[in-house]
């Protein structure tokens, strides 16, 4: 700006102008910078909504609309990042300000603090990977360094959890090795029954897959079901039950709530068949003297 008014008032003499000519020239600059900045952010951001909202309508599936999802907070803090970096660079220049010794500085500032900072340049690094190899997206369900819940937040640096009892879990990405997500395309019901040594095995095996069965003609579960019951049959002999399981595919996210309008069902049906639930029990022999 100052450059632009040197040029203007050629032979008047630019240094002959008063100090508050001077003061209020740059003011303008850097109010003319960041008036800049903040159209160059709203445009950046009616942009990204723009091309948010085309790839959300193209999405093939909710799997594809939830990466878009995640991919959209990072694309905004990153364009916020770079808008405001040059916003602030120019701003050091209009006060006259050279930005070549804060670059320096700042090069050898980076290499002294990289070596303490390196589970930061880690959690950047693992976030960016996590983010192109599609492994965490927003409100999936997943497992990772030691907490468990949905997604509610995923950046370059952490990844923000809430769980079951409404709790927030912050997880810095440098700690994150293995990744269990529950919510990809599909999951399996997995749900088992201890009966006692007396019921009989054939009895107990038609109950609970036709109760299951059944369970998938009610008009609260349709599309809760992704194929037919699988029975494993006996899957662990105790001293006092005989357990029994059987397994269901159904979309991801619903394992749970299916399970329990399973456990629900067979409670009841296993009344109706007269088919006794597994007590624990002890029996104790007494041996007489006599």
């Amino acid at each position: 700006m100052e450059v632009l008014l040197m040029e203007s008032f050629g032979a008047l003499g630019w240094e002959e102008v008063p100090v508050w000519v001077h003061l209020a020239v740059q003011a303008l600059g850097i109010l003319i910078i960041i008036v800049v900045a903040l159209i160059a952010r709203a445009v950046m951001n009616r942009l990204l909504a723009s091309l948010h909202k085309r790839l959300q309508a193209r999405a093939a599936n909710g799997e594809e609309k939830k990466r878009i999802d995640t991919l959209d907070r990072i694309f905004n803090y990153v364009s916020s990042v770079v808008i405001i970096l040059l916003a602030v660079m120019l701003v050091m220049g209009e006060l006259g300000l050279s930005i070549a010794p804060f670059l320096a500085a700042a090069g050898v500032v980076g290499i002294a603090v990289s070596f303490g900072a390196q589970s930061l340049v880690k959690d950047y690094f693992t976030g960016l990977v996590m983010l192109l190899e599609n492994q965490i997206r927003q409100d999936d369900y997943i497992e990772v360094g030691g907490k468990a819940g949905s997604v509610e937040e995923v950046t370059l640096r952490y990844v923000r959890l809430r769980d079951g009892e409404g709790a927030v879990h912050y997880v810095p990405n440098s700690q994150i090795t293995t990744v269990t997500n529950r919510s990809r395309e599909f999951a399996y019901a997995v749900v088992e029954v201890s009966v006692s040594y007396d019921t009989p095995l054939d009895q107990a095996f038609e109950v609970i897959k036709k109760t299951a069965d059944l369970l998938q003609t009610r008009p609260d579960m349709a599309g809760k079901f992704l194929g037919e019951t699988e029975m494993f049959g006996v899957t662990q002999l105790s001293e006092a039950m005989v357990t029994i399981r059987i397994r269901v595919k159904v979309p991801a996210g619903d394992q749970w709530g299916v399970k329990r309008e399973i456990l629900g069902a067979l409670k009841t049906a296993l009344q109706q068949a007269n088919i006794h639930m597994a007590l624990p029990q002890r029996i104790v022999r007494t041996i007489s003297n006599d």
